[in-house]
């Protein structure tokens, strides 16, 4: 069975879609095995001990915090990391240690409105600014170049007239669901290869 580690600091949308899809078999022969999270009050530790999954808390900062996260990683040996969430950026040396094995999602269409400083409503409120029609989910291998690493899958939204934030993120998040359950069926069935900053569906 493949384990899937989740990395998380909120609310945990994604989180339960990935349990859903399990339960529901649209994810196949897989679990979460653990869930790690460095906000105590995090909706998404909840959800964890609701479907009998270990979360694991860590609130240390500096040096100690981050190796804490490799050797939980190292310790269970997943086959896929998913980024719900977190609100930080993992160091080189992390990514590099589990390079192509770690996918984030953002809530914009790459490599529009990526990068530092772009997270969250942050994201929602430039993309609305910018005049822009269109925005959307992107799911993402997660490379030591922030937002940057090759694009699994993407889905479009339609911005509307007037559209406000709060009705934007709720119409990417019903689509970052779809995006990322079906990316983690792309790489737990190792049915991909990447090009450059694409990934590719193997024929």
């Amino acid at each position: 069975m493949k384990k899937i580690i989740v990395i998380a600091s909120g609310n945990g949308t994604n989180f339960q879609a990935i349990v859903d899809a399990i339960n529901n078999g649209e994810i196949d022969d897989a679990k979460i095995s653990k869930l790690i999270c460095n906000n105590k009050r995090a909706n998404v530790m909840q959800r964890a001990r609701d479907n009998g999954i270990l979360p694991v808390l860590i609130e240390s900062n500096g040096n100690t915090y981050n190796n804490t996260i490799s050797e939980i990683i190292s310790g269970d040996d997943p086959d896929l990391i998913v980024l719900d969430g977190y609100m930080r950026i993992l160091p080189d040396f992390i990514i590099n240690k589990f390079l192509y094995k770690i996918i984030n999602i953002h809530p914009s269409l790459l490599p529009l409105f990526g990068g530092k400083g772009y997270y969250g409503r942050k994201v929602h409120e430039a993309v609305i600014n910018s005049g822009t029609r269109f925005s959307g989910p992107t799911v993402h291998f997660a490379t030591n170049d922030v937002d940057s690493g090759p694009i699994i899958d993407q889905r479009i939204v339609a911005v509307d007239d007037f559209e406000t934030v709060e009705t934007l993120e709720e119409k990417i998040h019903a689509e970052e669901h779809k995006a990322l359950i079906f990316s983690i069926n792309l790489i737990l069935k190792n049915n991909y290869e990447i090009k450059g900053k694409r990934v590719i569906r193997k024929l």
